[in-house]
């Protein structure tokens, strides 16, 4: 079956109040629940805020290292979710669950190869 990624693009800065972000883990809950059981889940996670990553990047016989995210924007990936899908119709509904649940834009993009 197809793998689909569902990238969160998340705004930089504070994390939301507890009133805000609370509902919000809550419907990301459910929406994960209703992916587990429908058997389209594969695998979840949320990431450090984008200031907390470093670059490896080769530069002829070396590799550099530098702090920071690779591209300087105002939002960044901040999770991701992996789903089995039939087709991107399918993928892009559990994208659109997602979306409401979060509030935020999701990027939707096939894996390449199945995910092998």
């Amino acid at each position: 079956m197809p793998q689909y990624l569902l990238s969160l693009i998340q705004p930089d800065g504070p994390m939301p109040a507890p009133e805000v972000l609370d509902p919000i883990m809550r419907d990301v809950a459910a929406v994960t629940e209703r992916m587990r059981a429908a058997g389209a889940w594969v695998f979840s996670a949320g990431l450090h805020p984008a200031e907390t990553a470093t670059v490896v990047r080769p530069a002829g016989e070396d590799v550099l290292v530098t702090d920071g995210p690779y591209v300087e924007a105002k939002e960044h990936v901040g999770g991701f979710t992996i789903v089995e899908a039939e087709d991107l119709d399918a993928a892009l509904a559990w994208g659109r669950e997602v979306a409401r649940a979060t509030t935020l834009p999701v990027e939707v993009r096939p894996i390449a190869n199945g995910g092998v």
